[in-house]
């Protein structure tokens, strides 16, 4: 890797590169035009809200981007840009913080408009990720070995509030012993990490692709988890409306926020490939420990007997794992996992997918076993999907594919450090949805940037 495609981006670099996007101007087709002979005309163009809101991403505040732009030389490159791009003169004042909060307010933060600009920008990153090499249905990659370039990874992210009180709060006037209401978040609420530690705050779910290259990360949704315990849902509503525009899609990263229900889903409705760890049966310490019973155990279930070469065969599953079992005479489990041979998906008439994979038997025999769940297994009270991983955390292709939670978690620090004092840029969750829109097309931007910078596509991980 060049050393000098590790460096740092200036601002007025992502500034060319927002200004340079086009998905900035077509964001603004979502906006309600002004009508003639009502009110009065717009100073600036529609698409000029859009700028403003993904540059509080690159200055840290409104009125950071306020400040900025009344420098004659930064407003000088704003008015170039926009004239190459559109042809449209800007005026020669600079836009200011209440031109951008005015349209935010009257327009930006109403629901209809708010589908429409996350469809756009679906659609539009979509087209992106494409563009440079990745979602690429003619791409590398297979059911068998689905490469990363070719997955889709979330993450959950809770975004401290701009205020410290909760909702409810009150401070004792002491002039006049009034209690009066603090300012607070009123969306916020007390969610679960991983780690098992709280956080405050409005959370929401992050769903992107990215290459192997440095800044090769496109975003391509955000959505809002109304409250605690709702984020596999959130996800699940991403990645639902995301699948439509991403056809060269083979498999979704997530942590163990989706479970089985979910798993189910992302294979017979969506026909991808998940892939995430197992819930543990028993959770083990955090720190090391000799202990076998104070370390991690791993949850194994009975999945099915099959007969193969005349012989019965139990199935059992550990830790996502398919395996061959038996019980000895103390009635320990002995497990022996399964070399997977192939992955391979099934279109049904009725559009939805059947999904089967074919294991190595250690005497050389081979076995198919079914990867989603049917109305056999809810008979017997079995959850398939929650137990069973297409490709299971022993798998070699795991790693390759699994690694990509790293990255949903650098997008969560790399949107803290866009936030001033890493707290919230407004109030009210539809609004701060609005800002990690801004932040998606300032960090799309500057992937698109660097691509075309660098002229032929990103090269695919080997």
């Amino acid at each position: 890797m060049p050393a000098e495609s590790a460096r740092g981006v200036g601002a007025l670099t992502r500034v060319e590169a927002i200004l340079r996007n086009p998905e900035t101007y077509r964001l603004a087709d979502a906006i309600p035009p002004h009508i003639p002979g009502e009110g009065r005309p717009r100073d600036y163009p529609d698409f000029m809200v859009i700028v403003y809101e993904a540059l509080i991403s690159v200055y840290g505040s409104a009125r950071q981007v306020e400040a900025e732009l009344s420098h004659r030389l930064v407003w000088r490159l704003v008015q170039r840009l926009v004239a190459k791009r559109t042809g449209v003169r800007l005026p020669r004042r600079p836009m200011r913080r209440h031109h951008y909060l005015y349209l935010r307010s009257r327009y930006l933060t109403v629901g209809f408009v708010q589908d429409q600009l996350g469809e756009i920008h679906r659609s539009a990153a979509a087209d992106q990720a494409r563009q440079i090499g990745l979602l690429d249905p003619e791409g590398p990659g297979s059911w068998t070995h689905p490469h990363p370039t070719r997955s889709l990874y979330g993450d959950g992210k809770v975004i401290t509030p701009l205020y410290r009180a909760h909702p409810g709060d009150t401070k004792l006037d002491q002039a006049t012993g009034e209690l009066k209401p603090l300012k607070a978040e009123p969306d916020a609420g007390l969610h679960w990490e991983g780690t098992g530690e709280t956080a405050w705050g409005t959370k929401f779910v992050l769903l992107a692709a990215r290459g192997a290259d440095v800044r090769s990360r496109i975003i391509l949704d955000a959505a809002f988890v109304p409250e605690p315990g709702g984020e596999a849902a959130a996800a699940m509503t991403c990645l639902k409306r995301t699948a439509p525009h991403t056809p060269g899609a083979q498999a979704v990263v997530y942590d163990t926020a989706l479970r089985g229900a979910h798993h189910q889903t992302v294979l017979r409705d969506l026909g991808l490939v998940p892939v995430n760890r197992v819930t543990a049966a028993k959770a083990g310490s955090k720190k090391q420990r000799r202990n076998p019973a104070e370390q991690r155990q791993e949850k194994t279930t009975l999945v099915e007997t099959k007969t193969v070469a005349g012989k019965s065969v139990n199935l059992y599953a550990r830790g996502g794992t398919l395996g061959v079992g038996q019980l000895d005479d103390q009635g320990e489990l002995h497990f022996i996992p399964l070399a997977r041979i192939r992955t391979h998906r099934k279109h049904d008439r009725s559009g939805k997918f059947r999904w089967y994979n074919d294991y190595r038997l250690p005497d050389g025999g081979q076995v198919t076993v079914r990867l989603h769940g049917n109305d056999e297994d809810r008979a017997r009270k079995l959850n398939r999907t929650e137990n069973v991983r297409p490709i299971p955390p022993t798998d070699p292709d795991f790693d390759g594919l699994f690694r990509q939670r790293n990255d949903a978690e650098s997008i969560n620090r790399a949107l803290d450090d866009t936030l001033h004092l890493r707290r919230a840029h407004s109030v009210g969750h539809r609004r701060q949805w609005l800002n990690l829109l801004g932040f998606a097309l300032m960090t799309n931007s500057l992937t698109l940037a660097e691509h075309q910078r660098a002229g032929p596509p990103l090269e695919h991980a080997a």
